[in-house]
């Protein structure tokens, strides 16, 4: 991690990742790229649909590939770039064909290093193959939910699901979150880890910094009015005044408690809930 100079308060306790001696080249490929527009927390009616998002540093779009559609073909790795839309890095790699393309990079490849999709590929950092031919403890990332659905499981920076088990067509998986879950046995998934463990310490510092990643300000419920939190109003700074900490619409949040719909389509798939609360470990 690096750390700064205490030149002013906020900047006493910022950190940021180290990328120096990490990523190769500071400008992305122009034929992967694009721009857009981003929905910061809007509708297509322009209505706020999730809070504390909005504003930010102006970004480019990666064109990642997330479903590894080319079989048998080995891939060898021309760069390791930053992505400013997610917390991994990103490779450009190119396969023997001559495409090129962006995928998520393990945190143990580097520059110079290849990959296959196979089958038949073996179980070494980097290679991508069904989870039925992956041995259990084995770390996987990018994993498919259903096959040759693109990868949904494990994507952000430092994070890996453990196969746990493989039985009746189906492999266990056991998330970051403590969660155990049923994948079929298909799906595809990458071996390793994600890249670029050290986000999770950073230290933003100050609340502009937030600002230029477009996370907006959270206001406390205690400190609204009744009419617009149910954990507003009283004299002076006053308890929530209710057993159980509610969201702005009256639904249970934080503190441990289970929000999960009842009839959620997956709970079939789920083994072993996750931990929540101070026991989680």
């Amino acid at each position: 991690m690096k750390t700064y100079k205490p030149t002013t308060p906020s900047r006493r306790h910022m950190s940021t990742v180290t990328y120096r001696g990490v990523l190769s080249v500071s400008r992305p490929a122009k034929a992967l790229t694009k721009g857009g527009k981003r929905h910061v927390g809007r509708n297509n009616q322009g209505r706020i649909t999730t809070r504390h998002k909005g504003g930010g540093h102006k970004r480019l779009f990666r064109e990642i590939d997330f479903r590894y559609d080319k079989f048998d073909i080995p891939a060898k790795i021309e760069t390791i770039e930053y992505d400013p839309n997610r917390s991994g890095f990103i490779a450009l790699v190119c396969y023997a064909d001559g495409e090129r393309r962006y995928v998520l990079v393990p945190k143990s490849l580097g520059v110079g290093d290849n990959f296959t999709v196979s089958e038949k590929a073996p179980v070494v950092a980097g290679n991508r193959l069904p989870l039925k031919k992956i041995p259990t403890g084995t770390f996987v990332y990018n994993v498919e939910i259903k096959p040759r659905g693109g990868s949904k499981i494990a994507r952000s920076a430092g994070s890996h699901a453990e196969v746990v088990a493989n039985d009746a067509g189906y492999t266990h998986l056991k998330m970051s979150s403590s969660e155990i879950r049923k994948v079929p046995e298909t799906a595809w998934a990458c071996v390793g880890t994600v890249s670029n463990e050290e986000h999770k310490l950073r230290a933003i510092g100050k609340a502009g910094r937030s600002r230029w990643l477009g996370i907006r300000p959270t206001v406390r419920g205690s400190a609204m009015n009744p009419v617009d939190h149910p954990h507003g109003g009283g004299e002076g700074r006053s308890g929530r005044g209710r057993r159980r900490a509610v969201s702005m619409w009256g639904k249970p949040t934080g503190k441990g408690q289970k929000t999960r719909r009842a009839k959620k389509y997956s709970n079939k798939l789920i083994l072993a809930r996750r931990k929540v609360g101070k026991k989680r470990k």
